[in-house]
C-alpha cells in the first residue's frame, strides 16, 4: 500500500522514518505534499524564475558516453550546487536524509548529486533504470515535484514498474503512478526499478537526486555525473 503523506509541517523525523520503512520493506517511498511548505515554495520560485540559459537538454549516460536522445528523454536540467538560498535548503535537507537513511537502514550513502528538471509540454523520458545492477553508483533515487495546482488531466505522470517488467512493457495493473503535485516526494531503489515519465499538458517542474556509494579506487575518483 502506498503511504500518503498530507500535513505540509516539517516533521522531517517521521518522514524519514516513513521513508527508511517503505524502503526497507518495498524498496519504494511515496509520499504527497512531504518536503517541507517553505522549502517547497523557495524551490519553486528558484525553478520557474531561472533564466532558460541555464538550462541544457539532458543526456544519457555518463562522461565519454553522455549523448543527447531525443528517441528517450527530451526533458532539460540544471545541475544543483549550491549557489542560491533555495539550492543551499535543498542540499542541506537532503544531508539529514541521507544521516537519518545510514543510520537506519546503513545503506553506506557516500555522496549526493542532483538536478532541476523542467518538461516543456509534450516532454517525456522513456523506461529506464537510473542505475544498473552491480554498477555500485547510484543507490536510491530522490525526486520532488515543485508544480502547484496540478490535476489528473495534466498529465506528466512518474510512472514506476514494480515487479520489473521487460523495457516494452505497456501501463498495467502492475505499475505505480505518481501525480506530480506540489511537494510529492518519491524516492526509491536506483538499481531495482524501471520508470518513466510521461508527457505533460503543460510546463512540469521537479528535482531529481541520487545518492551514490563511494566507488572510487586508490587514486582514480569515480565522478559524480
Amino acid at each position: 500500500m502506498i503511504s500518503h503523506r498530507t500535513s505540509q509541517t516539517d516533521d522531517s523525523p517521521s518522514l524519514f522514518e516513513s521513508i527508511a520503512n517503505d524502503i526497507a520493506t518495498k524498496g519504494f517511498s511515496i509520499n504527497p505534499a512531504a518536503l517541507p511548505l517553505d522549502l517547497t515554495h523557495l524551490l519553486a520560485q528558484h525553478i520557474t524564475t531561472m533564466p532558460d540559459t541555464h538550462f541544457k537538454r539532458a543526456g544519457i549516460g555518463r562522461t565519454t558516453e553522455h549523448r543527447v536522445n531525443d528517441f528517450v528523454r527530451t526533458d532539460a536540467i540544471c545541475w544543483i550546487n549550491g549557489d542560491s538560498d533555495a539550492e543551499i535548503g535543498w542540499l542541506n535537507w537532503a544531508r539529514s536524509l541521507q544521516a537519518f537513511l545510514n543510520r537506519r537502514l546503513l545503506l553506506g550513502l557516500f555522496s549526493f548529486e542532483s538536478h532541476f528538471a523542467h518538461y516543456a509540454k509534450g516532454d517525456f523520458y522513456k523506461k529506464h533504470k537510473d542505475a544498473f545492477t552491480g554498477e555500485g553508483n547510484r543507490v536510491l533515487t530522490v525526486i520532488v515535484y515543485l508544480n502547484e495546482h496540478w490535476s489528473t488531466e495534466d498529465g506528466g505522470e512518474l510512472v514506476i514498474y514494480p515487479n520489473q517488467q521487460s523495457i516494452s512493457a505497456v501501463i498495467d495493473d502492475h505499475t505505480v503512478s505518481v501525480t506530480p503535485g506540489f511537494g510529492t516526494l518519491v524516492v526509491f531503489l536506483s538499481e531495482e526499478f524501471p520508470h518513466e515519465v510521461l508527457a505533460a499538458q503543460r510546463d512540469r517542474y521537479s528535482i531529481a537526486g541520487w545518492f551514490r556509494l563511494n566507488c572510487s579506487i586508490d587514486n582514480n575518483i569515480d565522478p559524480p555525473r
